[in-house]
């Protein structure tokens, strides 16, 4: 039996391809008034394939839209000094605007303390305790990638977000915090809840905006969401594989076809927040540059 889709369905692949074009687009302005391109420099610590293809994909699309992208890899063994020490190195690099450290690390090293040695104006992936304050103080810094990304799809959809009912459902510092903070700043009502949160389906039924970022697999369900919502599901879950499958599919946080035929909108897994990542990785290097640079943010961004 087939499953009628109400919503409209919010292509993220889309938005992100156009966003890394303005990005282009903008690029030589900043060359010609710097002499140099934009520059993001990602580290790599040990051989987990899925991020070095994670790593491989940054570079490609950094050096598509005419910045320079500088690729730095370390073995699985090294040392926390020998990771600091090369982070240092970036923070005093003047080519260097993004730093980005690809996580996760090796088990032995400590990620906060790592993350923390990164040049807040140079954390282009806003994850250092200076770029969450700022976040949280109202005041210009960078922003973790997918909750931009989320954000934008979201004012592309809806423009003003003011006034608008919103659940986050995740509290991640990767994604659920930076994403409430990001509502609020645009003068939504935010509801931050979790998965042991009391009779979260209520609260998610009242909401005109929903992020699932909780990291379960179709957790949400389409009884949970007010007809005409808005619903960003950040999760990607894969399921078992089916009888005979060698894969399992990926799956969001949320039950497509079920929220699909309620919701006003949606996007989907894969396509939707997932490309948003990149894209908004290369807008924040793009605005780092800019402020390094004493110039003013680009515009449109």
């Amino acid at each position: 039996m087939t499953v009628e889709t109400a919503a409209q369905v919010i292509d993220g692949k889309a938005f992100a391809a156009g966003l890394r074009g303005r990005i282009a687009d903008a690029v030589p302005a900043f060359v010609a008034a710097t002499g140099r391109a934009p520059g993001l420099a990602v580290v790599l610590v040990g051989d987990d394939p899925a991020s070095a293809v994670y790593v491989g994909s940054k570079g490609k699309a950094t050096v598509a839209a005419g910045m320079a992208s500088f690729e730095h890899r370390l073995p699985a063994t090294a040392t926390q000094d020998e990771v600091e020490g090369l982070l240092a190195r970036l923070n005093a690099d003047d080519a260097v605007d993004g730093i980005l450290l690809q996580l996760p690390l090796p088990g032995h090293l400590d990620e906060q303390a790592a993350v923390a040695t990164i040049d807040p104006d140079k954390d282009v992936d806003g994850l250092t305790p200076v770029s969450a304050g700022r976040l949280a103080l109202g005041i210009p810094g960078m922003v973790p990638c997918t909750p931009c990304g989320c954000l934008l799809l979201l004012q592309d959809r809806l423009g003003d977000l003011s006034g608008k009912d919103a659940i986050v459902v995740g509290r991640s510092i990767l994604v659920g915090k930076p994403m409430g903070q990001l509502l609020l700043a645009a003068n939504a009502t935010v509801t931050m809840a979790h998965s042991r949160t009391k009779d979260l389906p209520a609260l998610v039924r009242r909401a005109d905006i929903v992020v699932a970022a909780v990291g379960r697999a179709e957790m949400v369900k389409g009884d949970w969401i007010k007809s005409g919502a808005i619903v960003i599901d950040v999760g990607i879950n894969r399921l078992p594989p089916a009888d005979g499958a060698v894969k399992g599919r990926l799956v969001g946080d949320v039950d497509y076809a079920e929220v699909a035929a309620v919701a006003d909108a949606i996007t989907p897994v894969p396509g939707g927040v997932g490309p948003m990542t990149i894209a908004c990785l290369l807008r924040n290097t793009l605005v780092a540059a800019h402020r390094r640079a004493g110039l003013a943010d680009p515009e449109g961004f």
